[in-house]
């Protein structure tokens, strides 16, 4: 029987993220995004509630809830309360799940509980993409070099989540006659600086920069995986990945949702309210199916995972049409209000261009449907 009602822990969950969301995140969100840093009171009130390390196990301080299907329900209330601190607080998971995934014991030991600490807020970093290596990661040109113990990491990234206050970075690097090797980086690391940081249209309040590696020593101990296994890490990194951003798509379209059929409700024009006026009300109806529908589709992705079933083409399709969704989600909201929806009164210009950059990071929509096209062509999907 196919199941669409969450159980008692997922809902509790859920629950603990839409207060928090309302209370916390929601009050601060354009604060945040006017001055274009990270929240870091909202984050040390979400380490204290645990909503940073529930996904981690028991035995390193986190709650072991560890269903992607959860980690979505949380994610969609981030989403509707600021998808910029909603990234925030998901940044630790881009440090630590990889590591959780491929792991040795010593790493989980040593890594993990840091971002269980409840009284220190620490977010990681996935450090793949590079000037000349977007989603194309065999184009990759950051070298690591085998020396005695470490490896000597050279290179740069760019357009990188939390870089410039991570506490560690995956780092992904070539690595000659084994290929695409994932490292372990910590952040004060010698010869690990930062190049800048990127002011942008939407989700301000998530801080994304380039980091530059020079002659950075790293143990062997910190490589992750195999040599040559970095490339399988970021696809099963991304698996895990996508369906969360999804939600944060999806959270972020249903404020807007929200926010456009109170205003059509209560606006009156030609006597009557502008939800009458049958094309602002198809509008609303259409927002609200297309909402539902990117919501079962992340549903599906995360549950697919959360079976250790092969999901990639439907972490994609999630991705894509849940922030495809949000960006026409959005814009409708925002012509729903008229002129007042370009004013920045109102949070839905806001919402807006948080959902054109979701709609861009971690793989645009034109990189999705080749995943899907290529899983599709193959018969893997």
């Amino acid at each position: 029987m196919i199941n669409f009602e969450p159980d008692e822990q997922q809902l509790n969950m859920r629950r603990l993220a839409q207060k928090f969301a309302r209370n916390t995140i929601r009050p601060v969100a354009f604060e945040y995004d006017d001055a274009e840093t990270p929240p870091w009171p909202v984050l040390a009130q979400a380490a204290q509630q645990g909503l940073m390390s529930y996904r981690y196990p028991e035995q390193y301080g986190g709650s072991g809830i560890d269903s992607v299907l959860t980690a979505c329900l949380v994610s969609e209330e981030f989403g509707w309360g600021c998808a910029g601190i909603g990234n925030n607080l998901l940044a630790g998971d881009t440090g630590v799940l990889p590591i959780l995934l491929n792991g040795n014991s010593e790493q989980k030991s040593r890594y993990i509980p840091q971002f269980c600490d409840k009284k220190q807020v620490r977010t990681g970093a996935f450090a793949l993409t590079e000037p000349n290596a977007g989603s194309d990661i065999s184009a990759i040109r950051t070298t690591a070099v085998p020396d005695g113990n470490d490896y000597v990491i050279n290179g740069e990234k760019t357009m990188i989540t939390a870089a410039g206050i991570a506490d560690l970075y995956i780092i992904f690097a070539q690595l000659e006659h084994a290929g695409i090797t994932a490292f372990i980086v910590e952040a004060d690391s010698t010869g690990l600086s930062i190049g800048g940081t990127y002011r942008k249209t939407g989700m301000r309040a998530s801080q994304v920069g380039s980091i530059q590696l020079k002659n950075v020593r790293v143990p062997a101990s910190n490589r992750l995986g195999e040599e040559g296994q970095g490339f399988y890490i970021a696809m099963r990194f991304f698996e895990y990945n996508r369906p969360v951003l999804a939600a944060l798509a999806v959270g972020v379209a249903r404020a807007a949702y929200e926010y456009a059929l109170e205003y059509a409700q209560k606006r009156v024009q030609f006597g009557q309210p502008v939800i009458s006026n049958q094309a602002i009300s198809f509008m609303l109806a259409d927002m609200a199916t297309e909402i539902d529908a990117a919501r079962l589709l992340v549903w599906r992705a995360a549950s697919l995972v959360d079976k250790n079933l092969p999901a990639n083409a439907q972490a994609s399709m999630a991705k894509v049409y849940a922030t495809d969704m949000a960006v026409k989600a959005t814009n409708n909201a925002v012509q729903i209000l008229g002129g007042m929806g370009v004013m920045r009164d109102h949070p839905v210009e806001k919402w807006a261009r948080d959902a054109k950059v979701l709609q861009i990071v971690e793989g645009t929509g034109q990189i999705q449907r080749m995943i899907i096209s290529q899983l599709v062509s193959t018969g893997k999907n």
